[in-house]
């Protein structure tokens, strides 16, 4: 079974998520013999957590391409499915126990004049285990031979079973997929837009700059304010050295693109989960000088260029991508280094959670077991940190990320 299904699916290669979902919903209604179904995918996340039809077929009456969505709750026979991972046999829709927490939804049934009978809905399982769609199959069709109201049977499900990880995951990649080539698309949109902004006024200007900050972390879902924060950590750390105005004002929207360079990082390396191998590191290491070659041609974007180049460069000449020490290293890069690390210590990341002001300026000013201040940063730089490291805080505290409210 599960080598005729991934035959099946897999022998039209490069398909997109509905027309993979097209064939696995085919197949699965070739086993069981129903007259009808429905394939969803889990989308969002949170309590905005949803499903969303990408297939509906039926035998017996058009299924309009009009699909639709249905909450992650107990309340419905999918809802269900996608939150517990159990498999449902239904007998007969319209006959489900009272001690159950579904209930079977009869608008469609009412609008298409089509009776809902027997249903089989099971989860598909992704990566780690967990739901990832779910799978609904109606009206299973009648044998010759067979005695009394066609139901799916527990056969069904044990024939199903071994396919539903396999498939689920098929279906995750070619979501996952999806998902980045509209990321692509929105990021293309950007870089055209940023273009079309160049010849205009220094507004028009400074909105390129954040066009363009925004673009580069369009591939990172988790960032929020993060370009916004270092600015200002930049801004005020520069002004505390006694830098100029003008130079201030130039970090201001320069740390904003210190990042620039991962537009240009193969997006599988960005992507991947768990540790880098030797290549995907180096890849992932070139993104300084990825970032460099964007911002040079601009001539007011030389601090940008310098940042994104050096901004990886350590005191002790321990960084890259060239290895430079002391003050080799511009002082914009030096500056927005230990801005940058401010907000990622303060940041919650999928490996770390959010450090507390106090946790975050001990590890800066003492180190851990991941970070050495002697050999990253400018000490003079640090000592200003050490003195006036409240301003941080106060600039974290205006400009955190808020978590959503509930309408």
């Amino acid at each position: 079974m599960v080598v005729q299904f991934m035959e099946f699916i897999e022998s039209a290669p490069d398909q997109s998520l509905r027309a993979l979902s097209d064939r696995v919903l085919r197949k699965c209604r070739e086993v069981t013999g129903a007259e009808a179904g429905t394939v969803f995918m889990l989308r969002g996340q949170g309590r905005h957590r949803h499903l969303e039809a990408v297939s509906a077929q039926n035998d017996v009456i058009r299924a309009k391409s009009a699909l639709f969505t249905v909450p992650v709750d107990q309340t419905s026979i999918v809802g269900y499915v996608a939150s517990t991972g159990e498999t449902l046999l239904l007998d007969d829709a319209y006959a489900i126990p009272e001690e159950r927490p579904y209930r079977f939804n009869p608008a469609y049934d009412q609008r298409t004049g089509f009776r809902t009978r027997s249903i089989m809905t099971f989860a598909l399982k992704g990566a780690h285990d967990r739901p990832i769609g779910v799978v609904q199959l109606i009206n299973r069709r009648p044998v010759p031979g067979e005695e009394g109201e066609p139901i799916f049977l527990p056969e069904h499900e044990q024939m199903i079973a071994p396919v539903n990880h396999i498939v689920g995951r098929v279906l995750e990649r070619a979501a996952t997929l999806e998902r980045l080539t509209e990321r692509n698309r929105a990021l293309t949109k950007e870089r055209r837009r940023v273009a079309e902004l160049q010849a205009e006024t220094e507004r028009a200007f400074m909105v390129s700059v954040n066009l363009l900050a925004r673009a580069a972390e369009v591939h990172d879902e988790e960032t929020g304010n993060h370009i916004l924060r270092v600015n200002e950590y930049s801004y005020a750390l520069a002004g505390w050295a006694g830098c100029s105005r003008a130079f201030c004002k130039e970090i201001r929207f320069s740390a904003a693109l210190h990042d620039v360079g991962k537009m240009s990082v193969d997006q599988a390396v960005l992507h991947k989960k768990g540790r880098l191998d030797e290549r995907e590191l180096a890849e992932m290491k070139r993104h300084p000088i990825y970032g460099h070659d964007i911002l040079i041609a601009s001539d007011r974007l030389k601090m940008a260029a310098e940042i994104a180049l050096c901004h990886h460069e350590q005191w002790a000449g321990t960084g890259y991508p060239r290895g430079l020490k002391g003050e080799e290293i511009p002082l914009a890069a030096r500056i927005v280094a230990i801005a940058d690390c401010y907000d990622a210590l303060r940041s919650a990341r999928p490996y770390k959670p959010s450090f507390s002001h106090e946790k975050t300026v001990d590890i800066l000013l003492n180190g851990d077991d991941r970070l050495d201040p002697k050999v990253h940063f400018d000490p003079r730089l640090l000592s200003l940190f050490a003195a006036r490291h409240a301003e941080f805080d106060a600039i974290w505290e205006a400009l955190k990320d808020r978590e959503p409210v509930e309408a």
